[in-house]
């Protein structure tokens, strides 16, 4: 699978969508049914975070494009190497 999320403070452009998202998290799952993960929560841009019905849950393949992506540094490159291991298991249990 490799590096694929893109950090947090990203703007994007889901497929078949008008309206741009601010990715703030990753690998939630809904409430109501815990055994999908996404692999990213994000609010519209560039209101951000209103209410919880505001909470977009996507996963990368839903990206359209890419209009900026957030602050990297190594910190956050050792959490990204983290993060893609923890989703690759997650598949790999299923």
């Amino acid at each position: 699978m490799g590096e694929r999320f893109l950090p947090a403070g990203s703007v994007v452009l889901l497929k078949d969508s008008a309206k741009k998202v601010l990715i703030m998290g990753y690998c939630q799952a809904m409430a109501e049914d815990r055994t999908q993960v996404f692999d990213y929560c994000g609010t519209p841009f560039p209101e951000g975070y209103m209410s919880i019905d505001k909470v977009y849950l996507f996963n990368h393949e839903q990206i359209q494009e890419i209009y900026f992506v957030g602050y990297m540094d190594e910190q956050q490159k050792a959490f990204m190497h983290k993060l893609t291991k923890f989703r690759e298991d997650l598949v790999l249990e299923k």
